[in-house]
């Protein structure tokens, strides 16, 4: 059965080191929950370069120019007004606007951008379930293994208690 193989650290050291020597191992589908940022772990885990930075890139340009055509339209193709002889495409005026917007796109697209990317929102995951796994927030280090079969699972045990985890536990994918 699909599950998860979890194995518990005492420092963020040996957790690194677990990291590092799962992948060297062959296991490839690895996560890590810690209190704090770990330096170094994106790496042990060989998790890929965000795709934020594009996304609030693309989404910033394209509301400012969306921001921006839509005030030349409105003032010089739908509803051309001569406002104290100024021209009816006046670049500058549009700027702030078109500016506020692109702040605006950008920052919208990173908010949903990172509640799709991390699968949210999420009520609830099966390794709540597990009474131990709530030191993940306070002073635990764990490192979890996705396994498919049974002989996955003896594979990650062994090598998770050969890399020192103080205790490893398996969690099913239903609960």
């Amino acid at each position: 059965m699909r599950g998860w193989l979890l194995g518990e650290f005492r420092s963020p050291e040996r957790l690194l080191e677990a990291a590092r020597g799962l992948r060297a191992r062959g296991f490839t589908r690895l996560d890590a929950f810690t209190p704090f940022p770990v330096e170094g772990m994106d790496e042990a885990l060989a998790l890929p370069p965000s795709r934020l930075p594009r996304l609030a890139l693309v989404a910033g340009v394209g509301g400012a120019a969306g921001a921006y055509l839509v005030q030349w339209f409105t003032q010089a193709v739908d509803w051309p007004l001569d406002v104290g002889g100024r021209p009816l495409h006046a670049g500058p005026v549009f700027i702030p606007i078109a500016f506020e917007t692109a702040v605006l796109s950008a920052a919208s697209a990173i908010f949903l951008g990172v509640l799709i990317g991390c699968g949210l929102p999420r009520v609830t995951h099966p390794f709540l379930g597990l009474e131990p796994f709530r030191s993940a927030s306070i002073d635990g280090f764990w490192v979890s293994v996705a396994v498919d079969d049974d002989a996955g699972g003896a594979a990650a045990d062994a090598a998770l208690r050969e890399l020192g985890a103080v205790k490893v536990s398996r969690v099913e994918e239903g609960g």
